[in-house]
């Protein structure tokens, strides 16, 4: 994969990332204004983390830490690819339906290692019954997202970043029908917004399913013929497992990250809701440019360590760094200069009121001075998995780990929830720090190349020109931004403000050139 075709994998990803992500702010700002900051908004929010972070730990964690690399090999080899991949969705499968027997058992003592604040709270109740229904979705979506590092490592990106954009479509449909007492269905009791949380407990079920049937199909139109199988123990799976087992537990020790977060929060009113939707801005560039990136870039490197192609590597290497810090820097500018006006357009309406909004713009800056940190673990972790090295990301997420737990726990009595958000921000810095020197000696093609270690700081002057102008554009439009269409008016001049002025800037530092630009629609 050249360094334009590298750049247009990522550009589709991101480009559909973007369109899920845009609608993930659209059903967010419908749960804030409907729900607020409430029982229900709370209850859901926990119960839909819960697959969301077993997911994480099982298929987009460890297996398919594991699995891309070994696949991708074995397909530029021609060697069972396509044999390997069943057998490895076979065996995802039965521990998927293991798992989610046991959690809908468990489901009370889950709830509460998620958020012990809950404990004798109406909340606890609430978010039990929803998990219960909720967790089911872990199965659906893990097999899409393994079926998805099939299509990945094959160079097919479209359907895999497509199919999340159907999650959101579906919520939104559900908050919608709730909303409009279309269907006043409730599983949680005789409780405000009852049919609101029911509703987006089963759609979520329900977009599980569509996602999974958009990548079967997608791999089948590709020519993997994926059809379910009984398990059975291979010399292939042994060495997936063994090449696994750290990827799993340092999925484990970055879910238990997420976990110090949410206990903490849990001690104060809101806090969960609004470090929710403030990770849901941060979590925008995060997806548009790190995980694009890093989806596209694992399966790259693979490739080029089994074709030995070391100046390929860096070059690949190089090229995702310049783009991750091109796009996440300024991103991070943003973040600090204008989270207010950000939250206060975006989501204080109805339910959601002013104090909502100061509490949310904080943990948003906050957030956003770990994005570049964020995007760059995207881009470095690929350096180890390429080479089916998972022990040594493991140690550094549990030094993260202590980190992040130190932080939120220590601090929490003396500045509140907004601990648990720097916890995560420097506890991501600290990660990225281990990750890159542990990367000194896998060679060449672990190096930056002079021309991205040229760029850096212009990319970095370039977004503090930008963030000058976001600061003095807010105070100016600020006057016209009076509710509803003209604040969202207001918000997008404003944005379109900063990539003029960050554009231009950029050009005239030379963090990017119009030849790149121009080669990049040159290969479109």
């Amino acid at each position: 994969m050249s360094g334009i075709s590298l750049v247009r994998g990522v550009m589709t990803v991101g480009f559909w990332t973007l369109i899920s992500r845009v609608l993930g702010f659209v059903r967010d700002i419908l749960i804030a204004a409907w729900l607020g900051t409430g029982a229900v908004a709370e209850a859901f929010l926990v119960a839909f983390s819960l697959p969301n972070m077993f997911r994480r730990f099982f298929a987009e964690g460890a297996f398919n830490t594991a699995f891309v690399p070994m696949f991708a090999k074995k397909l530029q080899a021609d060697d069972g690819a396509e044999n390997f991949a069943r057998d490895a969705l076979a065996g995802l499968a039965a521990i998927l339906v293991v798992l989610t027997i046991v959690a809908t058992v468990f489901m009370p003592w889950l709830v509460l290692a998620m958020a012990s604040g809950f404990a004798g709270d109406e909340r606890l109740d609430i978010a039990v019954t929803l998990g219960r229904i909720v967790f089911v979705y872990i199965l659906f979506i893990s097999l899409a997202a393994l079926i998805s590092g099939v299509l990945n490592a094959s160079g097919r990106f479209r359907a895999a970043a497509a199919a999340p954009v159907f999650l959101n479509i579906i919520l939104i449909g559900a908050m919608l029908l709730a909303e409009r007492g279309y269907v006043d269905y409730s599983l949680i009791g005789d409780r405000p917004n009852g049919a609101h949380g029911t509703l987006l407990a089963i759609g979520s079920v329900v977009a599980g399913i569509v996602q999974l049937a958009l990548v079967w199909g997608a791999a089948r139109l590709a020519g993997f013929n994926l059809r379910p199988r009984m398990p059975r123990w291979t010399p292939e799976l042994k060495r997936l497992a063994i090449i696994a087992g750290p990827a799993a537990l340092a999925g484990g020790v970055m879910q238990v990250n997420l976990l110090i977060g949410r206990q903490v929060a849990s001690f104060f009113d809101g806090a969960i809701a609004w470090l929710a939707y403030a990770d849901r801005l941060y979590q925008l560039p995060l997806g548009v440019v790190g995980i694009a990136i890093g989806i596209v870039l694992l399966p790259d490197l693979a490739r080029r360590l089994q074709a030995e192609d070391t100046e390929g590597g860096q070059s690949a290497l190089s090229r995702a760094t310049e783009m991750s810090l091109a796009l996440s820097i300024p991103a991070t500018v943003a973040l600090l200069v204008i989270p207010f006006t950000l939250i206060s357009v975006l989501f204080q309406r109805g339910a959601f009121g002013p104090d909502d909004t100061a509490a949310t713009a904080l943990a948003t800056a906050v957030y956003g001075l770990g994005l570049p940190a964020f995007v760059m673990q995207k881009v470095v972790q690929p350096l180890y998995f390429a080479r089916e090295d998972t022990r040594r990301p493991f140690r550094y997420a549990l030094i993260a780990m202590v980190v992040n737990a130190a932080l939120a726990i220590g601090l929490a009595p003396f500045i509140g929830y907004i601990a648990a958000a720097l916890g995560t921000t420097l506890a991501g810095w600290a990660m990225l720090f281990f990750l890159w020197r542990g990367s000194r000696d896998m060679g060449q093609a672990a190096r930056l190349d002079q021309r991205c270690r040229s760029r850096i700081w212009r990319i970095i002057a370039a977004s503090l020109v930008m963030g000058v102008v976001l600061w003095f554009g807010q105070f100016t439009i600020r006057p016209f931004m009076i509710g509803g269409f003209f604040s969202l008016i207001g918000l997008a001049v404003l944005i379109l403000l900063g990539l003029v002025s960050y554009g231009l800037s950029g050009l005239a530092f030379g963090a990017f050139r119009r030849a790149d630009l121009a080669a990049l629609r040159r290969h479109r």
